[in-house]
């Protein structure tokens, strides 16, 4: 495969794309074979700069920012359809970026098409109140668009988690700039291009490629930037939450997490065991709330434990183009050993491996990043792979003997983004739902979101709440306004 098979992508900045300013490019290697399939350039802080003074202008042209929110509407709509007509030319650059399977990047792609015609029909819905207040008095609030926004996309969903926040941030009015990961670049780009076809007017949408050390600090420390919009690891979370401290800025953090998922005795087996393994197995587990940990009673554990290791033994596993794959490869060497640590240390300290836990052995995957799906049992609850975000498809497995302890269990880690309760009687489900430190929890259902519903995550799992109706309003400011009417009194 050639180095340029995709093509060769630059920066889009202003409505056009260009090279980065220092002429460095990266080459990006398909997962699945480590070998070439695009390159994309690699900008720098003054990229970064350049980006924002394109944004800066566009915003300060006011035909976005003060322009009727249908016609922002419309605009998006556009582009929402144009998206859906080339659904598999961008569903093949995410599966070349990072390796999932073709029919999850299509999955993905449709959500990328729902959201963007969620926020469309809200452009027109950004409004104040009026507030009764004493005398000849008439208050009202105006929402209004912030500015220059950034935004800064992780690689294991690079276009549909860099959505839920542009979607919502350019229906308000705003200006964008995008920072993709840098290995997952290139459908960002693909997407400005498309922007600028439906005519999204030049500079609203602008895409730097570069390291986060340099370009994202670059755009995070930038006074002209209004808001941020942040997915990724808990660190560089912290690390962002301190440089937009230091200038008051808002911003959105959707972080780690480290599900659980708690399974009662009288929970329909079968179901639940497909639920799990989806839950975990899904993209190579690559998911920030992914279930990663089984919580299971002591009755029903060997039972369903047994039934997950044979979903898991069956998976597919091939490269992600391929319409047989059930699993694609992980995103890279690097993060392939990083997922084997965890598994030799937990199998070190005793856990018993009752599915995979090494990589796969056949031939035709020998040169790509992949590890059949993995179910360690017998975890203690302080181990490392039980407390820290593995990010791979590996699941732990624990039992609980009542309510309480299941409970303890599943809050008794730093996380609190996604839980998931399997049983059949309501009153069971309601009173542990209320208890699990959680920003989302599902009931007999693997994970599921949908635009009109909050993404938010409790404790280490980040600050604020991406989708649903009120996200549009983090992308503008309240500005109160207080009429006096009436006459002033005659002196005398």
């Amino acid at each position: 495969m050639a180095a340029t098979s995709e093509g060769k992508f630059e920066l889009f900045i202003g409505g056009a794309e260009i090279p980065a300013s220092s002429g460095e490019h990266q080459t990006l290697l398909d997962p699945a074979t480590n070998r070439p399939f695009a390159e994309t350039a690699q900008g720098s802080a003054t990229d970064a700069r350049h980006a924002i003074e394109a944004a800066e202008k566009a915003f300060g042209s006011g035909w976005w920012a003060n322009d009727d929110g249908s016609r922002r509407g419309k605009v998006l709509w556009r582009l929402a359809q144009k998206l859906e007509e080339r659904t598999e030319e961008f569903a093949r650059l995410e599966t070349l970026s990072m390796g999932k399977t073709i029919k999850e990047s299509r999955g993905d792609m449709g959500f990328v098409v729902r959201t963007l015609e969620y926020a469309a029909g809200l452009a027109d819905k950004v409004q104040g109140e009026t507030i009764p207040v004493p005398g000849p008095r008439l208050d009202f609030t105006l929402r209004e668009p912030l500015g220059s926004t950034v935004h800064i996309a992780p690689w294991n969903y690079p276009l549909l988690l860099a959505m839920r926040s542009v979607a919502p941030a350019l229906a308000a009015g705003n200006s964008i700039v995008l920072k993709p990961a840098s290995q997952t670049p290139v459908s960002a780009i693909a997407l400005a291009r498309v922007a600028k076809e439906v005519g999204l007017p030049d500079g609203l949408l602008n895409v730097v490629i570069g390291r986060g050390a340099e370009v994202g600090e670059a755009l995070v420390t930038d006074p002209r930037v209004k808001a941020i919009a942040f997915t990724g690891g808990l660190e560089a979370g912290r690390r962002i939450a301190e440089l937009a401290a230091a200038r008051m800025v808002p911003l959105t953090l959707e972080l780690g997490g480290k599900g659980p998922v708690l399974v009662f005795p009288d929970a329909d087996l079968d179901r639940a065991a497909r639920g799990v393994a989806f839950g975990i197995f899904g993209n190579a587990g690559q998911m920030c709330w992914a279930g990663s940990r089984l919580l299971v009673h002591t009755s029903i554990a060997g039972p369903l434990t047994d039934r997950v290791a044979q979903i898991a033994e069956k998976y597919a596993l091939g490269p992600g183009l391929s319409d047989r794959s059930e699993m694609g490869p992980l995103s890279s060497k690097g993060h392939l050993e990083n997922v084997l640590g965890f598994v030799d240390e937990a199998r070190g300290a005793g856990a018993k491996v009752v599915a995979g836990g090494e990589r796969a052995k056949q031939l035709e995957l020998a040169e790509g990043n992949f590890l059949r799906p993995t179910i360690l049992d017998g975890m203690p609850g302080g181990a490392r792979a039980v407390r820290e975000e593995i990010f791979g498809p590996v699941l732990t497995v624990q039992s609980f003997a009542d309510t309480d302890t299941a409970v303890r269990m599943a809050n008794d880690t730093p996380y609190g983004l996604f839980a998931s309760v399997w049983t059949k009687d309501l009153t069971t489900a309601i009173p542990v739902v209320r208890r699990l430190e959680s920003g989302m929890v599902s009931v007999n259902e693997a994970p599921v979101t949908f635009p009109q519903t909050p993404f938010a995550g409790f404790k280490g799992s980040g600050l604020g709440f991406e989708q649903g109706i009120d996200a549009i309003t983090y992308y503008t400011r309240r500005k109160n306004v207080a009429v006096n009417y009436g006459v002033p009194k005659a002196k005398g």
